[in-house]
């Protein structure tokens, strides 16, 4: 297996119920340790790049990358595009190989998003990319991306409107989860989920995953959330485990880099099939 398109993973994963990580890394090191983590695992993976990120290494790098780093790759891994207001981004990224975007118009009326959504999804298909939509902001900031203030919520007629008008392939509603990291246990609306997928079945995308419960992952992942989003855990794990890397270093007065990646991308790759493990998605790759 090697690169693949991002329908088939989450299609395979809302069909079985289990949830694929959606993780979104930020240099070489953590891509590389987070595709060796799915291998480990056995599992699919769902990569993510924020605006952010393409934007300080640069598409083509980052393409590069890609395409090195998953040649011959023994499980099936999809390149996503998170959270992007910029049309020309969006382009950017599909003329560059990713297999799939988020068009975050959010901040937009429903109708405008809609429209602009439809013509996001025409362009996507294309380059046989695949399209996330949502009409609801994640509360939260992140890599530079969102608001702190909570967006009211559309109604169910709406929201399936945009779906079907629309043609995306995944849906992010907005069920009280939260970017960045929970001061406490929030406080989910499962039956949104359901409700969704009842009335349209489609793979529903979790935004906010770092810090739910093991039960409010489980209980989500069985109402259809096949593409369960994490950034601020792997962001965590990377800095810690470096920091804790360093002070040893300041400590003893020795200082070898090498060592320190070995270091950070060990506890990665643990990170994933740790997270493999805890949605399902371990042992599924195909």
């Amino acid at each position: 297996m090697s690169v693949v398109p991002m329908k088939d993973i989450v299609d395979r994963a809302f069909s079985d119920r289990y949830g694929v990580p959606a993780i979104n890394v930020f240099n070489d090191l953590t891509l590389e340790a987070v595709l060796a983590g799915a291998v480990e695992a056995r599992s699919p993976l769902i990569v993510q790049t924020s605006v952010k990120t393409v934007r300080s290494i640069g598409s083509g790098v980052f393409a590069s990358l890609w395409r090195s780093l998953t040649e011959g790759i023994e499980v099936p891994v999809s390149l996503h595009l998170d959270h992007c207001p910029d049309r020309a981004v969006v382009t950017e990224c599909l003329k560059q190989g990713w297999n799939s975007v988020l068009f975050d118009a959010s901040a937009l009326p429903v109708e405008e998003n809609q429209r602009q959504t439809i013509e996001v999804v025409k362009e996507a298909r294309l380059y046989g990319a695949h399209v996330e939509g949502e009409i609801e902001a994640i509360t939260g900031v992140e890599d530079d991306h969102g608001s702190d203030q909570e967006t009211a919520r559309q109604s169910l007629e709406v929201s399936l409107r945009f779906i079907e008008a629309t043609g995306v392939d995944v849906f992010a509603p907005s069920i009280g989860n939260a970017h960045g990291t929970y001061k406490a246990t929030p406080v989910l609306d499962f039956d949104r989920v359901t409700d969704i997928v009842e009335r349209h079945p489609i793979p529903i995308a979790l935004h906010g995953g770092s810090g739910l419960t093991s039960e409010q992952f489980s209980d989500l992942i069985a109402r259809g959330c096949a593409k369960v989003n994490i950034s601020t855990s792997l962001k965590e794990t990377f800095m810690k485990s470096s920091l804790t890397f360093l002070t040893e270093a300041q400590k003893n007065d020795k200082w070898d880099p090498p060592s320190l990646f070995a270091h950070t991308r060990a506890d990665i790759v643990h990170l994933v099939v740790n997270l493999a493990g805890q949605f399902g998605s371990a042992n599924k790759a195909w």
